[in-house]
Parts: C-alpha cells; sequence; structure tokens
C-alpha cells in the first residue's frame, strides 16, 4: 500500500479525539499487544479497560508544540497511529521521540507503518522544528531492521533492560533518524 492510497493526518489538541477515534486507538493497542507488540504494555493479553486509562493520558496531554498523534487510515477506518513528542526545556528542545508506534495486524506488511515513520519525519521536521528524532525499540523483534530502512541508525544498546519473562531478557536498542 503505497501513501497515496492512506488517509495520514495529525491530532494535536485533545477534542479533536472523537469518541469512535478514542474507541480505535485503545482497539488497535489492545490487538497490537496481544499480538506480541511492544507498544507499552508488556505483559499481554491485555483488555480495553487497561489500555482505555493509558490512550485517555495520551490524549490528555496533546498540544502542537510537545505532543501529537499521527494517524493513517484505510477505508475510513484506523490502520495504525503513533505518538510523537519533546520536551520544551530549552535544552533539549531541538529533538523528538517517537512512542507507541502501531498498526493493526491484519494490516502488516502492506507499508502503513513505514508510511507513519515517513509522515511523522516530515511533521517533526517542518512544523514542529525539530532536528532530530528518538526512539527506543525491543530486541529480538527485528524492529531494527525495520527502522533501519528508513534510515534510523542503532546508536547503542541497554543489555538486558527488558525482563519479558524468565530467561527472556530482551536489549532496548536506542535509535536516532538525524538530520530530518
Amino acid at each position: 500500500m503505497d501513501d497515496s492510497a492512506l488517509d495520514l493526518r495529525q491530532v494535536t489538541a485533545p477534542d479533536e479525539v472523537s469518541p469512535e477515534l478514542r474507541r480505535e486507538l485503545v482497539a488497535c493497542w489492545v490487538e497490537v499487544t496481544n499480538a506480541g507488540g511492544a507498544a507499552g504494555f508488556p505483559f499481554p493479553p491485555v483488555d480495553a479497560g487497561q489500555v482505555s486509562p493509558a490512550v485517555d493520558s495520551l490524549v490528555a496531554g496533546l498540544a502542537p508544540e510537545t505532543s501529537r498523534l499521527v494517524l493513517a487510515a484505510a477505508g475510513g477506518d484506523l490502520a495504525g497511529w503513533l505518538n510523537v513528542r519533546r520536551d520544551p526545556f530549552a535544552l533539549v528542545a531541538h529533538w523528538g521521540t517517537l512512542h507507541h508506534v502501531q498498526t493493526r495486524t491484519g494490516l502488516r506488511g502492506r507499508g502503513i507503518g513505514a508510511a507513519l515513520v515517513r509522515h511523522v519525519r516530515r511533521v517533526a521536521r517542518d512544523e514542529m522544528g525539530l532536528e532530530q528524532l528518538r526512539l527506543a525499540a525491543r530486541g529480538g523483534v527485528g524492529l531494527e531492521t525495520f527502522y533501519g530502512r528508513l534510515g534510523w541508525r542503532e546508536i547503542g544498546r541497554w543489555p538486558g533492560a527488558l525482563r519479558l519473562g524468565p530467561g527472556d531478557d530482551r536489549d532496548e536498542i536506542l535509535m536516532v533518524l538525524a538530520p530530518l
């Protein structure tokens, strides 16, 4: 699926999130987590009751200068989303961080995640005035390859930082995209 087949847009304020969009965000997050995605809830299964407060907190923090949702819709339905944030403190205000990059599991492999990441690069640079983006990804699931194809580079690892279960420690991979 190329970018033109997707409706890519952003949400910059809490009042832009309709009850329907909130439901779709929660449903996507539950689906991605329960499929083993590293999207903020490390121990599946989760349900809407667990994910809803996280969505509400994320939505409450939306503001054009510091936090935005980037959404991808296909056929009018949410296909994927991510959150980009920046700290307004002058010392670090030139960079932002990606969080919760998610694609509906039934739509994976169609380029939706890549389209979201390409789109947020433009948003971060052209609208938020950022110079670089950072992210932390769970090792052992190929995310460094996915992001690497999109121009990100690994800048470090925290070995064994994530304990998913007995004998299942994973590295946390630190990545950067610069310049934007």
